[in-house]
């Protein structure tokens, strides 16, 4: 453990560091989104199926998942959901692969042309708003998301994905109006190294504290209806 704390630190001590790690991470989605653009259009409809008799137990089946655990997928950026579910098939122990033991076998037995088609059902569905949570979210929350920790190189999450949390598609995903619960499990996870196929990501949640995960994820929580009222 000590030995990666040490491996990290080196990595991530510097604001111009982390930002050359998302630039390089935008410009690999970039060229992963045109090379899927290439490929046939995405069939909602068939998605819309998968979805129904796939997906809707745990995400329901227009993407609006009610359980905090779950995330939303309504709403979200269709290439960054594809690329999820092509890591979540990966083999175990693939280090560019995203690793669940609910969703990998579920990934791995959706085609290539499910998973365009899944995503676009689930992109073409509106998000139901989210509501922030916790004493810390209007304070440490808002301000880890808005401004960042500039003593400890965490740059502002808005940066990235926007002051409404909408993300940029092909690059960031939407995150605004998110489960407190899920978004927080994930910073947990990057930090961790349980999760793994996102290395900015894994850099910026290694810095944050247990208190700061939580404010920030609770902002984000209701950081659509925020905005978006």
């Amino acid at each position: 453990m000590s030995q990666r704390i040490k491996t990290k630190s080196k990595s991530v001590r510097t604001w111009g560091a982390g930002a050359l790690a998302l630039a390089a991470w935008a410009a690999t989605g970039a060229v992963w989104a045109a090379g899927a653009a290439a490929q046939q259009a995405p069939d909602p409809m068939k998605g819309k199926q998968i979805a129904e008799q796939v997906c809707a137990g745990c995400h329901n089946a227009d993407g609006n998942s009610v359980i905090p655990g779950n995330p939303k997928l309504a709403g979200q950026s269709p290439e960054y959901l594809v690329k999820q579910l092509t890591d979540l098939a990966k083999p175990a122990g693939d280090k560019t692969g995203r690793e669940s033991a609910v969703m990998s076998g579920f990934a791995a037995s959706l085609s290539a042309s499910d998973r365009q088609n899944v995503a676009a059902w689930f992109s073409s569905q509106s998000p139901t708003p989210g509501m922030a949570g916790g004493t810390d979210a209007a304070t440490l929350g808002q301000r880890l998301y808005r401004a960042g920790l500039p003593a400890k190189a965490v740059p502002a999450c808005g940066g990235c994905h926007g002051p409404a949390g909408k993300g940029v598609p092909a690059l960031y995903p939407r995150i605004g109006g998110q489960h407190g619960e899920y978004i927080e499990a994930q910073l947990r996870a990057f930090r961790d190294g349980t999760r793994h196929n996102n290395e900015p990501m894994e850099q910026i949640a290694f810095r944050l504290s247990d208190p700061e995960i939580k404010a920030l994820a609770d902002f984000i929580a209701g950081l659509r209806a925020q905005q978006e009222k």
